[in-house]
């Protein structure tokens, strides 16, 4: 396997529908994440062995940055054509996405952790594999108790 960067990433066009959410690229492409998240307040844990990709909104919804946790299989020139994120993270480690949101990896679970009001937006995480994909929403406690 050759070795992967990490790469910040860039603002992009994000378009919220009571189908999904897509999230247009840099270089033109366009990822739809289908479906209503789930909402789950403060921190969310995947599932073992799923790619995760974390969406941070701006206030107007409209725009936001993408990051890929642990994507070791995406080239690096394809990240750094896209504007999307990319961080990898050891078993044991954690790092800062977003001011307000953390994520930490357990070994086979990645562990994200949010307050969307330091996010100043919205935070949406998505897992996803070969069998389906799962969104979320991290909401404030408050919210995320109705």
């Amino acid at each position: 396997m050759s070795q992967r960067s990490e790469f910040s990433p860039d603002t992009v066009p994000v378009d919220l529908t009571e189908a999904g959410i897509a999230v247009e690229y840099t270089d033109g492409r366009e990822v739809f994440y289908g479906g209503v998240p789930e909402k789950v307040s403060g921190e969310l844990t995947t599932a073992p062995g799923k790619e995760v990709h974390v969406l941070v909104t701006d206030p107007t919804e409209t725009e936001g940055v993408l990051v890929y946790v642990n994507d070791r299989t995406t080239a690096d020139s394809i990240i750094a054509e896209s504007g999307v994120g990319r961080v990898l993270v050891d078993q044991g480690e954690e790092t800062t996405l977003f001011p307000g949101v953390t994520v930490r990896e357990t070994g086979y679970r990645t562990i994200v952790d949010a307050d969307p009001q330091t996010a100043r937006g919205r935070v949406f995480v998505f897992e996803e594999d070969d069998m389906g994909e799962r969104a979320f929403e991290i909401v404030a406690e408050e919210e995320g108790a109705e």
